[in-house]
């Protein structure tokens, strides 16, 4: 069983976990964009750390 809630997508997981939230503000502007425009593929803060590791390291934002 899940410690933590799965949201449906980024916006609902920004709406209601302050911590993702928190996390979210403080990545880059670039990193934002790209996390909203696939708004459905992210419903925890593991999924949102992870993805946006994912887009610091891959050079798909240059």
């Amino acid at each position: 069983m899940d410690e933590f809630p799965s949201y449906l997508c980024l916006t609902d997981l920004l709406d209601q976990d302050l911590s993702s939230y928190e996390y979210f503000q403080t990545l880059a502007p670039e990193i934002q964009t790209a996390l909203r425009r696939e708004d459905g593929g992210v419903g925890s803060l593991d999924e949102l750390q992870a993805r946006a590791e994912h887009l610091r390291t891959s050079g798909l934002l240059e």
